[in-house]
Parts: structure tokens; C-alpha cells; sequence
């Protein structure tokens, strides 16, 4: 039997993910966390999902629930409880206010889910990944943040809808910080194969452009609609069903460095590893030319300084 508990489920992505793994069918139990206060809402979104799980005939079993006792036996507990980003905001922004919550619900994991892989979208999820494993006392390998794993996503729908080309065909990858300072791996995206230096020299594209808009995008969808909703939960829930069907694919998540990636140590950063069952099964080696090299550590450096200053502000 499979259970994930989602820790802030009745925000915008905790109640978006439940619902996306519900209709994957692949979870025979998801949890939907959250405070007391918000309980009775907990309870309408599971009514309102059942509605529309029944007309796929799709039988998941939704638990509401704000004791911690339900989270027992869970394979994946995600944190997406938080403040949310608004309008105009950095990432970082939230670094302090959302550091208590991620703490709180971490140290309750380690008690209720010792066996559980935690997972982090609460916002700036390179902070918050340090935060967690630090606060929970799990394996790093068992503490994963959602990372540059939707970066990479809109990165490469870019390039798919500017080159009017088959996604499947576009092979690009965003790492370091999920904000200002992610560094798009230009040097190693290729286009049916080919490397991206040489394929634009036949095509009319504004890389930089692209890159701008990509950096760009959360605020972006936030300024129009007031949240990001599908991209996120989507990409989550991906992340999840990875790890549940141990499909060992290739991902770009935020993990805790040990000099595995250009010799950065001691920070959470978005990075390509392998996911299995057992969480985080490697990290990928990969290549960077010098430029990105450069933007990976200067990220590696504003993040932990980041996270050191959070950390400081705990009241213990």
C-alpha cells in the first residue's frame, strides 16, 4: 500500500498535487494535511475530489485530517505549507517566515514518518531543503526539493514551441538556485541531437530572450492570475510518481551538496540525480562550462548565506 501525506494541503498546490496523484492512480492513499482551523475545508476538497474521481473510476482513499498520527506508514511526505509569493516578491523573500513552518513539520515527520522521503515546495526551496534535513536528521538522500525540475520543464517548452519541434526532441536542463540565480545549461542542450550552438546558427531564436523569460515566469504567472497552480503541482506530482514507481529517471532537484557538483559543499542546490524508490539513488556528474560554473557557485554562495541567516533567526 502506498501513502503520501501532503503537509499544507489545502493551499493552492498542496490540494492541486493531491488531486494530480489521485488521478495518476498509482497512491492508495493521500493524506491532506493541515491546521486544525482549516480542517472542515480539508474535508469539502475531498468530497469535491471524489466527485470528480468517480468519474474515472478511480478508487483513492483521501484522508483530512491535522493529527499527526495519520501521517504514519507514509512512503513520501511533501511540505508545501507556507506563506505564498506574491506579486513583485523574490523567492528569498519568504526565507524567514517560512523557515519556522518547514522546521516545525519536519521535526513532526522524524517522530510520526521516520521511514517516510521528505519532499520540499515551500518557497525558496533551496533554503527550505536545508532547513528540513537539518531539522528532521534524515539521510540528504531522503530529503529532496522540488528544485530546477519545473525550470527545466519550461525551459525545454520553449525551445519546443520557438523551434516548432516535438518536446521529446529538446534535451536542456536548468540547475543551481529555483529563483533569480538558476543557471540554464546551454552549453550541453542539444535539439534532435544536435548541440544548441550550432542549431541556432541556422534558425532565427533569441536565446537570451527565452532566458529572460524564464527567469521571469513565476512572477509572471503570479502578476496575471494571482498564484502558480498547474505547472508547480504537475511537476510535483512528477517527482512523486518517480519515486513511487522506481523509474530511476534523471530529474533536476534541489539536494545537499558535498562537493559533488563543482567542488560546492554545505548548501541545498538544484542539481540532476537519480530518483528510485529509496529517494535521491545518485547524483548525476555533469559539465558546465565556465560561465555557468561561475553562476553555479556565486548561487551556491547567496543561497547558503541565505540559509545560515535563517537559521540564525530561530528561536530556540
Amino acid at each position: 500500500m502506498v501513502k503520501v501525506s501532503i503537509l499544507g494541503a489545502t493551499g493552492v498546490i498542496g490540494k492541486n498535487v493531491a488531486f494530480t496523484l489521485a488521478r495518476a492512480d498509482t497512491v492508495d492513499e493521500i493524506v491532506l494535511f493541515t491546521r486544525p482551523q482549516s480542517l472542515d475545508k480539508a474535508r469539502g476538497e475531498t468530497f469535491d475530489m471524489y466527485d470528480a474521481l468517480a468519474a474515472e473510476d478511480i478508487d483513492c482513499k483521501l484522508t483530512p485530517s491535522s493529527d499527526y498520527d495519520d501521517i504514519k506508514n507514509s512512503k513520501i511526505v511533501l511540505i508545501s505549507a507556507g506563506t505564498p509569493r506574491k506579486e513583485g516578491m523574490k523567492r528569498l523573500d519568504l526565507a524567514v517566515p517560512n523557515a519556522e513552518i518547514v522546521r516545525n513539520y519536519a521535526e513532526q515527520i522524524a517522530i510520526h514518518a521516520p521511514d517516510s522521503i521528505i519532499m520540499i515546495a515551500t518557497n525558496p526551496v533551496d533554503v527550505m531543503t536545508t532547513i528540513a534535513l537539518e531539522a528532521s536528521g534524515f539521510d540528504k538522500r531522503k530529503v529532496i526539493g522540488i528544485g530546477n525540475h519545473l525550470d527545466s520543464l519550461r525551459l525545454k517548452a520553449y525551445f519546443s514551441n520557438q523551434l516548432n519541434i516535438n518536446g521529446s526532441e529538446v534535451h536542456t536542463r536548468v540547475v543551481g538556485e529555483h529563483g533569480d540565480r538558476m543557471v540554464p545549461l546551454l552549453s550541453s542542450t542539444t535539439i534532435g541531437g544536435i548541440p544548441l550552438k550550432y542549431f541556432i546558427k541556422s534558425v532565427d531564436m533569441d536565446v537570451a530572450r527565452l532566458i529572460k523569460r524564464l527567469r521571469n515566469a513565476g512572477n509572471t504567472i503570479i502578476s496575471k492570475k494571482g498564484a502558480t497552480e498547474y505547472g508547480p503541482s504537475f511537476a510535483i506530482s512528477n517527482l512523486i510518481s518517480t519515486i513511487i514507481n522506481d523509474t530511476h529517471k534523471v530529474l533536476t532537484v534541489s539536494t545537499y551538496l558535498n562537493g559533488e557538483i563543482a567542488g560546492v559543499s554545505g548548501v541545498s542546490l538544484g542539481v540532476p540525480v537519480v530518483l528510485s524508490k529509496k529517494g535521491i539513488a545518485m547524483v548525476v556528474p555533469i559539465h558546465m562550462n565556465d560561465y555557468e560554473q561561475k553562476k553555479f557557485r556565486e548561487a551556491a554562495q547567496v543561497v547558503r548565506q541565505t540559509t545560515e541567516e535563517v537559521k540564525n533567526s530561530f528561536n530556540y
